[in-house]
């Protein structure tokens, strides 16, 4: 499995959603990346751009105010 990080700490929305559709048109099924993101709304973007394909998101807050999205082609 390939992980990549995208980093969008300071980003603001639409540009978290922009990177995370774009990052995974590039992967093959079963790699994966995390998005990690200080934007409240965007993991939510994030999961609602995604959800026309075949993918897995999780999605954590793994600090206050700092989201991880975590997306994997299927």
């Amino acid at each position: 499995m390939n992980n990549r990080f995208i980093d969008c700490l300071g980003e603001m929305c639409p540009i978290p959603v922009i990177k995370a559709e774009e990052e995974f048109k590039k992967l093959n099924p079963g790699e994966s990346f995390v998005l990690e993101t200080d934007h409240s709304c965007a993991p939510l973007f994030i999961k609602k751009q995604l959800k026309k394909y075949k993918c897995k998101i999780k999605i954590k807050e793994v600090d206050f105010g700092i989201w991880q999205v975590t997306v994997e082609k299927c």
